[in-house]
């Protein structure tokens, strides 16, 4: 008696996405097993715990391989070794380049360097990260800005191209990398409230009106920089505080425009004068990287906190911040109007951003 046998033969790479992730947080293939097996996983398949063992083992071997390519991730589309359908490698990659917030708010802002890669061991112990996973994510940073720190054109279109990440991700890692290029201070205590969210909202905006990219798309680093001549012309606004009468004048255009429409307007018109100053002498200080380093430091200690301490609500920190800089407009003897625009639009996004009533 003969009998058929159909076999069929394929050899697509097959990726667990559970196991994906345990390999990605650092764990050890024994540790994996223990959380697998912690998740019912032996219940639902019937399977034995040496079963599992193989299993784990087998996908951490494939993981390791893979690394290599998800280094470039273009040569994980071109490779021929591992049978990968597309959709499966965009989560490979994406999952290999995302981050733990934690994370991120540890490492924003300093240099991507072996001293700080040496502090790793202290991120792990104070965010509950594996050392394991600190190590991928700093490398992973610190690949990117390597990368495309010195690239022509769109930081944010040369780290999707480069690294295929998907436009949320890459935005993200645009403002790692713009972060880390102009060593932004985001470590001080009173800065601990800002997520990592808020710092990237922040840099998407200067990225977009402060960089040499924003007035010459043609040039080089032009989203990673910021522009230095824009910087050094920012000393111009100091007029706006050091003119007696324009600062008057600005003060009355301000509260007449408010006056019945800001429940804070008693505490704005008495600090009207002081918190004018901060805002200005921010901008005409970043002619100095220390100035410039300490931007956030300085918005939350000459803005934000003032506004907290006399319980401002963030609706009339928008309306006054709109008012404020709109009534530079109407003063005759202010000629620096699109300097001040390009300031003050991105500066205003910020604070509002910042401010957490």
């Amino acid at each position: 008696m003969t009998s058929e046998l159909d076999i069929f033969v394929g050899n697509t790479t097959l990726i667990d996405e559970d196991v994906y992730r345990l390999w990605l947080d650092g764990y050890s293939v024994n540790d994996a097993v223990a959380l697998r097996v912690r998740s019912g996983i032996l219940e639902q398949t019937g399977a034995t715990t040496g079963v599992l063992q193989s299993d784990t083992m087998d996908h951490y071997r494939t993981f390791h391989m893979l690394e290599r390519l998800l280094h470039a991730p273009p040569k994980l589309l071109h490779q021929l070794i591992f049978q990968i359908p597309p959709s499966r490698q965009a989560l490979l990659i994406e999952r290999y380049y995302t981050f733990d917030e934690a994370f991120v708010r540890e490492v924003l802002g300093k240099k991507l360097s072996k001293g700080t890669k040496k502090d790793l061991d202290d991120i792990s112990t104070k965010t509950g990260i594996t050392l394991k996973s600190c190590r991928r994510q700093f490398d992973n940073f610190k690949r990117v800005f390597k990368a495309v720190e010195e690239m022509r054109g769109s930081l944010v279109g040369n780290i999707q191209q480069h690294f295929l990440l998907s436009d949320r991700l890459a935005r993200d890692y645009a403002a790692i990398v713009f972060f880390a290029n102009n060593r932004f201070e985001t470590g001080k205590k009173k800065l601990q409230y800002l997520s990592f969210g808020d710092f990237a909202f922040c840099a998407e905006l200067m990225i977009r009106n402060w960089t040499l990219g924003a007035v010459d798309s043609q040039m080089d680093d032009m989203d990673v920089d910021l522009d230095k001549e824009f910087l050094q012309d920012l000393k111009e606004l100091k007029v706006l505080v050091a003119d007696k009468d324009l600062l008057d004048l600005h003060k009355s255009l301000v509260c007449t425009a408010l006056r019945g429409k800001l429940g804070v307007f008693s505490e704005m018109e008495t600090n009207f004068k002081n918190l004018s100053r901060g805002l200005v002498n921010v901008a005409a200080k970043l002619t100095h990287n220390k100035d410039v380093r300490d931007l956030f430091v300085d918005l939350v200690e000459k803005f934000v906190e003032p506004c907290r301490s006399d319980h401002w609500p963030l609706s009339d920190v928008r309306l006054f911040l709109n008012q404020y800089s709109a009534s530079v407009h109407s003063l005759d003897g202010f000629r620096h109007q699109a300097l001040w625009d390009r300031y003050m639009g991105t500066l205003r996004g910020c604070l509002l951003r910042l401010y957490h009533d």
